[in-house]
């Protein structure tokens, strides 16, 4: 099964365009966890649980693992993902862009390694940056286009023949480098104007769409700009406001049911204005 017919399932199977971002911060964890040895691979197979019938994608950031030398960690949740909840798509937020041998390398580190079904590439050096990732025919490269931080403007609204570059990096994916039909566009939510015009340019494609919960983007205006003529076309991109959500202490509630309570909230909340 290739990325998008996995995903494409998943959005119908779970009724979900929640993407579930896993950024584990070790010093956000509950107490009784910070001291074990495999605190991270725990808390996230604890989320994963918790959520994954809530989710049509998991999004594990692979700078919260490596940066503290816990790359076996990911390796086993990888794994645990694809044992256990194989039917949902695992997402490497990776934002890989080097030269093409290099480029190789990085993509075997995702799909071999790590067993992820798509990752999240950069543009900035051409295609020959991106076609590594192409060779894995049913994976998927989901590529930088508007991102949903700040300074994204300061290159991404730059004008190229009158038009802001980040739509000449959606026309240009979705025309010439979507060769096997397995790219994506993240497009932040924190600009729902720019995701429509995305939206435009690209017919079905999926979009990873990170900058709703903790970055503040606005759910309504998010699915309106972003969804399919089916109402699908989304992962929508929440991960701190459900990994480190508040235990409701009076219903006894701990992390995970708090995450799970967080996560179903989200997803009703994105589906209300699926149409």
């Amino acid at each position: 099964m290739t990325f998008i017919e996995k995903l494409s399932a998943a959005w119908s199977a779970n009724n979900s365009l929640l993407c579930v971002g896993l950024d584990p911060d070790i010093a956000k964890f509950p107490a009784h966890l910070q001291q074990q040895p495999d605190a991270i691979f725990t808390f996230c197979k604890e989320i994963i649980d918790a959520t994954a019938a809530t989710a049509c994608a998991f999004k594990p950031q692979i700078a919260y693992f490596s940066a503290i030398r816990a790359e076996d960690q990911l390796e086993a949740i990888c794994g645990y993902l694809r044992t256990n909840y194989p039917q949902i798509p695992i997402v490497m937020d990776a934002k890989r862009g080097d030269i093409g041998a290099t480029a190789e390398q990085y993509a075997r580190e995702a799909f071999e390694r790590y067993g992820a079904d798509a990752v999240t590439v950069s543009p900035y050096m051409g295609f020959d940056s991106v076609a590594p990732y192409l060779e894995w025919k049913d994976r998927g490269a989901i590529v930088l286009c508007r991102t949903s931080n700040a300074g994204g403007s300061d290159l991404q609204f730059l004008k190229v023949d009158g038009v802001p570059l980040y739509l000449h990096v959606a026309r240009l994916v979705a025309e010439k480098w979507n060769t096997n039909g397995q790219c994506g566009l993240v497009v932040g939510a924190t600009f729902p104007q720019e995701l429509a015009q995305v939206r435009s340019i690209i017919g079905d494609m999926p979009l990873l769409v990170p900058g709703v919960g903790a970055q503040g983007g606005d759910i309504q205006a998010t699915v309106n700009a972003g969804k399919t003529a089916n109402g699908m076309g989304m992962m929508i991109n929440s991960s701190r406001a459900i990994l480190y959500a508040k235990p409701d202490q009076a219903n006894g509630e701990d992390f995970a049911q708090a995450a799970r309570r967080v996560a179903e909230e989200t997803r009703d909340a994105i589906n209300r204005f699926r149409g």
